[in-house]
């Protein structure tokens, strides 16, 4: 990060009590620093991303007299991500923060419909602004070469591999499709999943599947960073989730041109437009999640061959829209900044 941030011409500043659990005393530093910084150097903006660093971030930038305070929302994070006590506070928390924000981000449509919902936010403080990554490393990539390459590490054959790619956590439900897939065992074609990613679910995950005498079907592949392997050497790329923003992985599978199953919550149907660029289905639903793979292995042949990219995905969620995206608001929100000056 700190290399990619000097080759842009960017200062990147650490503030180590910043983190992303919830500790008073680091929290009270980096509020402090936080306010220092912002005192000292006068922004007309602050623009805050993820729940810690946009709660400090803004209150800071309150404090310090800030004019223009944004936010981004990444996630659907008002249902199913934590307790009921524990999604009241936050619920309380973002609604005050709101109150703090000159203009609210979501990245989706539907999100944007949450915020309205679950913080009371009014429509024209919120911005929708899709996200924009550097989509180049997988539309120029050599399918055909990634593709061969992927598959004869993982030691696949004519099977039709579905690829999951993220964080195995509980909201990610990959449990689901580990349960769809057992019930493709002894269908044709055959069905390899492949996982990629870690985290704290892994090892109840891997329970699972002995227990499903999946041990032959399912690889954990841990995080990779040849992800241009990955979907090119996939024929599905998969998304079980409970609830979702807008997910890299699908954007990126897009990109590469592959066909899509994903579970239709949060942001995804927004991605997805509606089905129309992939398959989706009704959350918790193993039964359904299994005849979509079954349906698009089907239509496609077993799916022997890579896709084309999706150059129209690529522009769509490439960083240069994002870019002029956030340039533009942030120029609608400097020329109708408030008169009054900084405390």
């Amino acid at each position: 990060m700190s290399g990619l941030a000097t080759e842009l011409g960017v200062e990147l500043l650490r503030i180590p009590e910043l983190g992303r659990t919830v500790r008073p005393l680091d929290d009270l530093v980096a509020l402090w620093k936080l306010w220092r910084m912002f005192r000292a150097t006068r922004p007309e903006v602050v623009h805050t991303h993820t729940a810690k660093a946009g709660t400090l971030g803004r209150l800071a930038a309150w404090l310090a007299g800030v004019p223009i305070r944004v936010h981004t929302f990444h996630g659907h994070v008002f249902h199913g991500y934590f307790g009921r006590v524990k999604t009241f506070l936050f619920l309380t928390v973002e609604r005050i923060l709101a109150r703090l924000t000159t203009k609210v981000v979501a990245i989706s449509p539907r999100q944007a419909d949450e915020l309205r919902r679950y913080l009371r936010v009014p429509a024209e403080r919120i911005a929708v602004i899709p996200l924009g990554l550097d989509l180049g490393r997988f539309v120029a990539a050599d399918a055909a070469v990634e593709r061969q390459g992927f598959r004869r590490s993982i030691g696949a054959g004519s099977e039709v591999v579905v690829a999951m790619v993220g964080r195995l956590t509980a909201i990610k439900n990959h449990a689901l499709a580990i349960r769809a897939l057992a019930r493709l065992s002894g269908t044709l074609p055959a069905f390899l999943l492949v996982i990629v990613g870690g985290g704290e679910e892994e090892p109840a995950l891997r329970n699972l599947v002995a227990r499903l005498g999946l041990d032959q079907s399912v690889r954990f592949l841990g995080w990779r960073r040849d992800l241009e392997a990955v979907y090119y050497g996939s024929d599905v790329v998969a998304l079980s989730s409970d609830n979702e923003g807008t997910p890299v992985c699908l954007i990126e599978a897009l990109a590469c041109g592959r066909p899509v199953v994903a579970t239709n919550v949060g942001g995804v149907p927004d991605l997805l437009e509606e089905g129309r660029l992939g398959i989706l289905v009704p959350p918790r639903d193993e039964a359904a999640f299994a005849d979509a793979l079954l349906g698009v292995a089907n239509a496609t042949g077993g799916m022997n061959h890579a896709s084309r990219p999706g150059s129209s995905i690529a522009r769509r969620y490439g960083v240069e829209r994002l870019v002029g995206d956030v340039e533009r608001l942030y120029d609608e929100l400097v020329a109708a900044r408030p008169a009054a000056p900084q405390r």
